[in-house]
């Protein structure tokens, strides 16, 4: 299961015939040179897990994004992203959460924050728990919570909140793809909600 890639250049409008025009962000990869480092090198990708959280900060709520794959097949997945070269981690967490979850999610990040797992996937089933065909990622995984409303971009056809209980499902984790059911299952233990 591949990790959502790649991602629009964010400094890129069409123009009169809708062709983009030659990279100019040099923190950016062309699909050549993405297809090229990948056979090569780890890629780095941020996950965030938006939970929704009552008056005395305890998760009551995990949102997680429902998007179609190319086959046509349906899919629940993670916010997640690729970390740009120069981009600090905290500011590929918030580019990504107003990528995939609008622009009024408000997530409300630490002033440092700190993974609550390093999720390291392969292309080759069976080395670890997390799958993606296309490459090697290792993958900073945060729990984020998100005040505003949600309404989700790109690729996503929607966010799902569901309850901890739900989240922890084994239904919800055959939904999911690449092996990120494990990391739903360790973002609810390292918030105290995996009964």
């Amino acid at each position: 299961m591949s990790v959502r890639t790649p991602d629009p250049d964010p400094d890129w409008t069409p123009g009169p015939e809708n062709i983009q025009p030659p990279n100019q962000n040099q923190g950016w990869l062309s699909d050549v040179e993405l297809a090229d480092i990948r056979r090569r090198l780890p890629i780095l990708y941020i996950e965030a897990v938006p939970v929704r959280v009552d008056g005395l900060g305890q998760v009551v709520e995990l949102g997680v994004l429902l998007r179609a794959r190319p086959t046509g097949e349906m899919t629940r997945t993670l916010v997640s992203g690729r970390v740009l070269y120069g981009e600090t981690l905290r500011d590929a967490l918030f580019r990504h959460l107003e990528k995939d979850l609008g622009p009024m999610a408000f997530p409300q990040l630490p002033a440092s924050p700190v993974p609550f797992s390093v999720a390291e996937y392969f292309p080759l089933p069976g080395i670890t728990a997390f799958t993606d065909e296309r490459q090697h990622a290792v993958s900073l995984a945060y729990v984020v919570p998100v005040t505003g409303t949600c309404d989700p971009r790109q690729d996503a056809l929607e966010i799902t909140w569901m309850t901890p209980l739900e989240a922890a499902s084994e239904a919800v984790s055959a939904e999911m793809e690449g092996g990120r059911g494990s990391l739903l299952r360790m973002a609810l233990a390292s918030v105290g909600q995996l009964r």
